[in-house]
């Protein structure tokens, strides 16, 4: 075995990268249900983590990635699958600003979160089990790693924007 094997980086195709933002918002929600009323501190700081994780992340599924399992979809089940997706994906929306504004000291803060928590294991789970199977057999390998460089480059951005976004509002 040569010594240059271990430096080829494997390149992430679309799937790949998306179940490792699955991965990371699961672990914060789990770090958000741990905390307590005493450490409403954190559970903002925490909060504010994953409202800009899974803004970016929604964004680049529905800019990228949705389109193109639409486009490859051919079946009306994999529709369904595309439109409760974006559903889901709107819930979330609606249920983040919510828990915003609840004071992080309260019980109904840890309530929200839970939810929030149950909603997002949900899609993303829906996703792993049905969604991301069906495009690997709609899309070929390489589409799916173009795919992938284009989330990656637009998620790039979108953090870049809001790291400004974030220095601005200092």
């Amino acid at each position: 075995m040569s010594m240059h094997t271990k430096n080829t980086k494997i390149e992430k195709d679309a799937i790949g990268l998306l179940k490792a933002d699955h991965e990371k918002v699961r672990a914060l929600l789990g770090k958000l249900e741990e905390t307590t009323s005493r450490a409403a501190g954190k559970r903002k700081e925490l909060l504010r983590t994953i409202e800009q994780e899974l803004t970016i992340h929604t964004k680049i599924e529905e800019d990228i990635f949705y389109p193109a399992f639409r486009e490859a979809a051919e079946k009306q089940d994999d529709r369904k699958l595309y439109y409760e997706a974006l559903e889901e994906h709107h819930v979330v929306d609606t249920v983040l600003p919510e828990i915003k504004k609840t004071n992080p000291a309260s019980d109904e803060f840890a309530a929200k979160a839970k939810v929030l928590k149950d909603l997002v294991e949900h899609h993303a789970g829906e996703e792993e089990s049905e969604m991301f199977p069906r495009a690997r057999k709609l899309m070929e390998r390489d589409e799916l790693i173009e795919l992938g460089a284009r989330l990656m480059e637009e998620k790039e951005s979108l953090a870049q924007g809001g790291r400004r976004a974030m220095a601005g509002s200092r």
